[in-house]
């Protein structure tokens, strides 16, 4: 098989890029993608994340090393395996960002990267159900929208934060992300809009377009320093696919920095201990691994939560027959419903840490088991983490998930910003209108003072999980650990660009999705242009 560009990965960025690249019909295009096609009726209602997120045919059910800052806790990291990616597993939340972030990446040498750059393919990916405007996109492939399931606990918390002195926000992804409101949602008429489902519906029927499912990718080939395909495996079999222009890794932020240290590309002493022939060191390659930790103050309530409103067939029977009628009620719901953008610090000029208010609570979130009574979570993280990790192989062969070391909570100001950060959760749940319903803090409870700093972190060690935002190990920059140009290119290389959220040279402050979509959307611009 051969084909112009090969793009391996069928995620939020591969997606976007498979499309934009096949409408030149000239372009003979090949997506590959590990897991299958999105047939499973999960991953198109919206709830279905409870389900998707525990299956391992569409989640690689990656699981993190002992981490030394959660008290050597090992987390697990879903990431999405199936046409979507993560998109399609995904809580649908729908967030760019701070223009800051770009700008940022932009004065760390990354040129055509400042919002002022990204601003119009953020626009072109995306169809804002309130319609287009100077800083909305109304006519893109990408189906955003406002949550069509409301709760009274999560309107009493966002009545409660304005009441602690947090303006409301109606549009966090407009002017400015400061304040608290409603999460916005890649979702259309009660259905999920995945990237799948974004980009390759209307693509798919292309015929200069090839989908390839359950595919492994093993390693890139190349002649010399120029890539020339991939070699992988289907059921078992050899397979070879060459690409006559270019090779793109758009396997995420585990997935793409794998890939390329099975092809000899990284940190030389690592790929010489597995048996890899080093074809280029590159010792940036697994590094800057950032990720956004939640911490999780629950709070008992007296009014319906989905804990106890989906228990017995009765309550299940109801809510199924609601969507399948109207397409509203709790399966429309996404990961979470209320949000805020909020600072810990007063002269901070950006928010810097966010949260994500849940009309349910769980010990163990990602299981979608319940606690018994009726509470709801107030997830706060911080938005741009200073602790880096890293992934490192742990054999030579495609199949084995790599060792991941996040390193949360490394520094002091992670620290620091953590511990304010359940502060602030906790002032908010003191104001009236979430007094009203609160009946008890049940997490970290009041047996921990507010100026019990050391408490409320070690309770944060451990409790606190991902959000799933793995990002930064293949960074954009020209610096000595940079792995790709501002054009994306592999640093060294011909014919060889990663696409996908291991590129950003610092995490982007919000949820991930939007951003890897603009990845995808910019790319494939930058391709384009130089196959001109």
């Amino acid at each position: 098989m051969e084909f112009d560009f090969v793009i391996v990965g069928a995620g939020s960025a591969g997606c976007a890029i498979a499309n934009r690249l096949s409408a030149d019909p000239r372009n003979k295009v090949a997506l590959i993608e590990a897991g299958g096609r999105d047939l499973s009726p999960w991953i198109h209602i919206p709830v279905g994340y409870f389900k998707t997120i525990k299956n391992p045919a569409l989640n690689w059910m990656y699981k993190t090393e002992k981490d030394p800052g959660l008290n050597g806790r090992s987390l697990n990291w879903p990431r999405g395996k199936t046409l979507g990616g993560s998109s399609s597993i995904n809580g649908l939340l729908y967030v760019r960002g701070q223009a800051q972030d770009y700008d940022n990446w932009r004065q760390m040498g990354n040129v055509g990267w400042s919002w002022d750059d990204v601003l119009p393919l953020f626009k072109r990916a995306e169809n804002w159900e309130d319609g287009e405007s100077e800083l909305r996109g109304g006519k893109g492939p990408l189906s955003v929208s406002h949550s069509r399931k409301s709760w009274k606990i999560v309107d009493a918390w966002v009545k409660a934060a304005e009441e602690a002195g947090f303006p409301y926000n109606p549009d966090y992804n407009g002017e400015k992300q400061d304040g608290v409101g409603y999460f916005q949602l890649t979702a259309k008429n009660g259905l999920r809009c995945s990237s799948a489902k974004a980009y390759l519906s209307e693509a798919r029927s292309r015929d200069n377009l090839t989908i390839l499912t359950h595919v492994l990718t093993h390693k890139v080939l190349f002649d010399g320093k120029r890539a020339v395909g991939i070699e992988g495996s289907k059921k078992g079999q050899k397979v070879t696919i060459k690409a006559r222009k270019e090779v793109i890794l758009s396997a995420g932020a585990i997935g793409s920095p794998q890939i390329l240290m099975l092809s000899g590309i990284g940190p030389g002493s690592h790929l010489k201990d597995h048996g890899i022939e080093v074809l280029d060191e590159k010792a940036g390659v697994g590094q800057n691994l950032q990720d956004h930790l939640q911490a999780r103050p629950v709070f008992k309530c007296n009014v319906p939560t989905i804990n106890t409103r989906a228990v017995g067939m009765i309550n299940q029977a109801k809510i199924g027959l609601e969507y399948i009628l109207k397409k509203t009620g709790p399966l429309t719901m996404a990961a979470s419903l209320g949000t805020g953008y909020l600072k810990t610090r007063p002269e901070l000029e950006t928010p810097d840490i966010q949260f994500h208010i849940q009309p349910f609570s769980s010990q163990n979130p990602g299981t979608g088991e319940m606690d018994a009574f009726d509470a709801f979570t107030t997830s706060v993280l911080q938005l741009r983490p200073e602790s880096t990790g890293h992934l490192e192989l742990s054999s030579a062969r495609a199949e084995d998930h790599p060792h991941i070391h996040p390193n949360y909570l490394s520094t002091t100001p992670d620290q620091d910003t953590i511990v304010e950060g359940i502060r602030i959760a906790r002032k908010i749940c003191k104001q009236k209108s979430a007094m009203n319903f609160i009946t008890e803090e049940a997490s970290p409870g009041e047996s921990i003072a507010d100026d019990d700093y050391e408490g409320l972190l070690e309770w944060a060690r451990n409790t606190a999980t991902t959000i799933y935002h793995p990002t930064g190990t293949c960074k954009m920059g020209s610096d000595k650990n940079a792995v790709v140009d501002a054009r994306l290119k592999v640093h060294g290389f011909e014919g060889l660009r990663v696409a996908d959220c291991s590129i950003m040279p610092i995490i982007v402050s919000g949820n991930t999705n939007a951003p890897a979509i603009m990845i995808g959307e910019k790319l494939s611009d930058m391709v384009l242009e130089d196959a001109r």
